[in-house]
């Protein structure tokens, strides 16, 4: 007899947690063994050893507060590299797309997916086997094309460069906190780091840096 797939779901919303783990019970061969609401959650339950065993595949919410999809992702892979990871997300952007891919994720699926289709990427996902439809892998394909078009960026971060294109749509720094799910005090790191880097003396002129650079 085959042992059951053991899921963790990690979401910020009780309901979807609720839908998912309904889901996922009606399924045989599947065993919801954990939730959290975000992913630091997620990284120090699984750290701590506090769930009833270790999760075969994770459902990662993108958007969430204290820790995102992204960086708990990045920090699951590295420390639980035998633990599969499914971006389970509402944003369909080919930047996200690829940073999911890049944090280690083996599928990023649309939370419009039907529950088949879900139970689907979660025995993929078991055997190692990513599962994307085409509108994600369109997008992941654009995200790697756009990337590879942007010229050398005066030496930024990634993140830097979020806080960059957010200032030259004139979000203010509470805005970009809010995006991003960083503090305020990180976003103010940031701008200063930017400021130093491109030589200029406050966010107008990043701003305006930024759209003649063509980043904009």
């Amino acid at each position: 007899m085959n042992p059951n797939i053991k899921v963790m779901i990690v979401d910020d919303h009780d309901m979807v947690r609720v839908g998912l783990r309904t889901y996922i019970s009606l399924e045989p061969g599947l065993e919801v063994v954990g939730e959290a609401s975000n992913g630091q959650s997620a990284f120090d339950q699984l750290k701590e050893d506090s769930l009833t065993s270790l999760p075969d595949v994770i459902l990662m919410d993108l958007t969430m507060p204290v820790l995102d999809g992204i960086g708990a992702t990045k920090l699951i892979c590295d420390e639980f590299p035998q633990i599969k990871v499914i971006m389970l997300t509402s944003f369909l952007e080919e930047a996200k797309v690829l940073e999911a891919v890049e944090s280690g994720a083996i599928s990023y699926m649309l939370k419009t997916v039907s529950s088949d289709q879900l139970i689907h990427a979660i025995q993929s996902a078991y055997r190692g086997m990513p599962v994307m439809n085409a509108e994600v892998s369109q997008a992941l394909t654009r995200g790697i094309r756009q990337r590879s078009e942007l010229p050398e960026q005066e030496g930024l971060t990634a993140r830097e460069r979020e806080v960059l294109l957010l200032i030259a749509e004139g979000k203010s720094n509470k805005d970009i906190s809010e995006e991003l799910f960083i503090s305020i005090k990180t976003v103010k790191t940031h701008v200063s780091n930017l400021l130093m880097k491109c030589e200029l003396d406050d966010r107008t002129q990043l701003a305006i840096f930024a759209h003649r650079k063509g980043w904009v």
